[in-house]
């Protein structure tokens, strides 16, 4: 009589292959991505810019920047001649009676242009002024 030896298999667990799994979510990956669009941001209708402030600070050297929805820059009130960067700088360096200590508030329209903004801000570079603010309006005052 032979006795039979059966094989009880190897000891260790069974084994979990990973790489399906990741392919398939690669896959779900790249169809998720694919098929995001980002163009409804542009649709958007923004008014800006609108903050609640609980108390604003008064600054002694302080030299106010408005910007209109058109692109023109007033100074302290008074209108600058072109649009330039060079102008602009050339202002704020006039106007800044506390030098590199005064702080620039940029005062710009709700629907300027975001490129009038950042050459206001290009010319306070220039001047050397580095404290820069920008001056909303609470949302209560917006409504009226």
């Amino acid at each position: 009589m032979r006795r039979m030896h059966f094989s009880h298999g190897s000891k260790e667990g069974p084994e979990i292959n990973l790489i399906p799994f990741i392919d398939v979510l690669l896959v779900v990956l790249i169809f998720l991505m694919l098929s995001t669009t980002y163009s409804k941001f542009t649709e958007m209708q923004l008014r800006l810019p609108v903050a609640d402030v609980e108390a604003q600070r008064d600054y002694p050297k302080e030299v106010i920047v408005a910007v209109s929805a058109d692109g023109r820059y007033s100074i302290n009130k008074t209108q600058l001649p072109d649009r330039s960067v060079e102008t602009v700088a050339a202002a704020l360096g006039t106007a800044a009676n506390g030098g590199k200590d005064s702080v620039v508030i940029i005062s710009a329209d709700a629907s300027a242009a975001h490129q009038s903004v950042i050459t206001v801000m290009e010319g306070a570079r220039r001047a050397g002024l580095m404290q820069i603010t920008f001056a909303t309006q609470s949302a209560a005052q917006a409504g009226r």
